[in-house]
């Protein structure tokens, strides 16, 4: 048996999470790896961050969980769609979730939590197909996206607004590959 390099986008963004939470200073995580409250146009790392942010992690807990699901479904999106879409994708979801999250809050934002709601609906897509909408969808949606949309009440330090924007951007991608990784005409 040998040991394959199966899914080279997912593992490499998750290893380069890992990296960045183990071995970066807080000085360095707060700059790069965290979207900070504020429009600073002229500071090309601030351009840098609008994706950066989903690499940095607060916890061990917010690494292992957001880890958890990109694992485990990460390689399914990636071999459905191809490593060009899921990067496509995954910095898509982030800076549209960025932009958004700068207009609605004055709050620092940084994980991989709407990258792993993006795949979570991705995978529910899976077996979409021309006027069909799967009842998994419907039932992963319901469930996931509406728990979000109930905490979004809550102060928890969570942001649930970035986990439905990344719902929302994995149901319109998966809608417009339509279901076999290319782009419906």
């Amino acid at each position: 048996m040998k040991i394959s390099f199966d899914s080279p986008v997912v593992l490499l963004f998750s290893v380069c999470c890992a990296v960045i939470y183990l071995i970066s200073p807080q000085s360095v995580t707060e700059h790069f790896f965290v979207l900070l409250p504020e429009w600073d146009l002229a500071s090309p790392s601030w351009y840098f961050r609008l994706f950066s942010h989903t690499l940095g992690h607060s916890s061990m807990d917010h690494l292992i969980g957001n880890l958890a699901f990109i694992l485990l479904l990460g390689p399914i999106v990636e071999h459905r769609y191809g490593a060009k879409k899921i990067i496509l994708m995954m910095i898509s979801t982030a800076v549209i979730t960025s932009i958004l999250h700068l207009l609605f809050f004055n709050h620092g934002l940084l994980g991989a939590s709407g990258i792993v709601f993006m795949m979570i609906i991705l995978v529910s897509l899976g077996n979409f197909k021309n006027k069909t909408i799967p009842l998994s969808f419907i039932l992963i949606s319901l469930i996931f996206i509406g728990k979000e949309a109930l905490s979004s009440f809550e102060d928890d330090g969570i942001s649930h607004f970035a986990h439905i924007c990344g719902g929302i951007a994995g149901a319109v991608f998966g809608f417009a590959l339509s279901g076999n990784g290319t782009l419906k005409a």
